[in-house]
C-alpha cells in the first residue's frame, strides 16, 4: 500500500472515532465540568427563606412587634404593648393591645391601658371599662385616664373616689375598687413604684412633686382633681372647692386650677378665701382662678347676650 493511501486511510479513521465520541451522551471532545453538587434539603430551605435585610421595613417594623408582644419577658411585653399607642387607628395594633389588658402581668395591662388611649382606640371603650375593674390600681388609674381621652365619662367616677375617698350617689365603683382608692398609702405607693413620669394622669410639677413623701397620696389626689375640672356633675363642683382647704397644698392649688377651667362664676365666692392661702403657689392659682371666674359673665342668660 502506498503512503498517500495509508494516510487517508487514518485520517479518515480518526474522523470517525471523534466523530463517535462527540456523539455520545453527555461526552463532549472538549473538556467537561464535574456536576454540580445534589442540594442538601436544609440548603434548599435557607435558599428559600427571605432574610431579614431583605424584608421591606414596614414588615421588618411588625415582625420585631409581633415578637416583643409574644415574649417570654414581662418587660418586653410591656414595652412593646406600649408602643402600638403610637399606631393611631390601626385595627391590628388596637387588637393586640386589648388582648393585653388581659396578660397575667399587671405591668403588661397597664401598658395596654395607656396604648389604648394613646392611640385613640374609640372601639375599644368597653374593654378599658372592664380595666376599672381590674385588681391593680395602677391599670384602674391608667384605664380611667384612657377613657378620658375616649370622651368616657365613667373616667370621673374613678378621679371623684381618689379625691374625696367617696363614690357618688347615683353611680360609682364595687366595694373592692374604693377600698384600694381610699387607701391613701396604697395611692402614695403606686405614685413611686410606677414613677410619677410613667402615670399617664400625673402631670404635677417637678418642684411640687420633690417634697411630697413615700406615705403621701397628695400627689395622686392633685392629679385626679385637674382631671375632674370638665366633669359635668354637680358634686364634683362641690368637691372641687371643698379640696381648695386640703390639709395639702398640692391639692389645694390643683383645685383651683381645675376650678378656673370649669368657668363657672358661681363658684368664685367659695374659692376668694384661698386668696389669702400662706403657701405661694396657693395664693396665685387663687388669684388666677378668681380673675378669671370674675370676668365671666354672671349667667349664661349674660353669656347668650353678649354673643348676640
Amino acid at each position: 500500500m502506498s503512503k498517500p493511501l495509508r494516510a487517508i486511510i487514518l485520517c479518515r479513521l480518526g474522523l470517525t472515532a471523534v466523530i463517535g465520541i462527540a456523539c455520545l451522551p453527555d461526552v463532549s471532545v472538549f473538556a467537561q465540568t464535574p456536576p454540580a453538587a445534589q442540594k442538601s434539603p436544609e440548603s434548599k430551605i435557607a435558599a428559600t427563606t427571605v432574610p431579614a435585610a431583605a424584608l421591606a421595613p414596614g414588615e421588618k417594623a411588625w415582625g420585631i412587634l409581633r415578637e416583643g408582644i409574644k415574649d417570654k419577658s414581662a418587660d418586653k411585653r410591656a414595652v412593646a404593648v406600649r408602643a402600638l399607642g403610637l399606631l393611631t387607628g390601626n385595627a391590628e395594633a388596637e387588637e393586640f393591645a386589648k388582648n393585653a389588658l388581659s396578660d397575667e402581668k399587671a405591668h403588661v395591662r397597664l401598658a395596654a391601658a395607656v396604648a389604648l388611649g394613646a392611640m385613640r382606640a374609640d372601639h375599644a371603650k368597653i374593654e378599658l371599662e372592664g380595666a376599672l375593674e381590674d385588681s391593680e390600681p395602677a391599670v384602674v388609674m391608667a384605664a380611667a385616664n384612657s377613657l378620658l381621652l375616649l370622651h368616657d365619662d365613667l373616667a370621673y367616677d374613678i378621679y371623684f373616689a381618689v379625691l374625696t375617698g367617696e363614690r357618688r350617689a347615683d353611680k360609682g365603683l364595687i366595694k373592692g375598687q374604693l377600698d384600694t382608692l381610699k387607701d391613701k398609702k396604697q395611692m402614695a405607693k403606686l405614685g413611686f413604684d410606677e414613677g410619677i413620669g410613667f402615670i399617664p394622669f400625673a402631670g404635677m410639677g417637678y418642684e411640687a412633686f420633690k417634697t411630697v413623701k413615700k406615705d403621701d397620696s397628695s400627689p395622686l389626689r392633685a392629679a385626679a382633681a385637674k382631671q375632674l375640672a370638665h366633669d359635668p356633675d354637680p358634686a364634683t363642683a362641690k368637691a372641687l372647692v371643698a379640696a381648695t382647704t386640703d390639709k395639702k397644698w398640692q391639692v389645694r392649688a390643683a383645685a383651683l386650677e381645675a376650678i378656673a377651667q370649669r368657668a363657672d362664676r358661681s363658684l368664685m365666692p367659695m374659692v376668694a378665701p384661698a386668696l389669702n392661702d400662706e403657701k405661694d403657689v396657693v395664693r396665685f392659682t387663687a388669684a388666677a382662678c378668681v380673675a378669671h371666674l370674675s370676668a365671666l359673665p354672671a349667667n349664661k342668660s349674660e353669656a347668650k347676650a353678649e354673643k348676640k
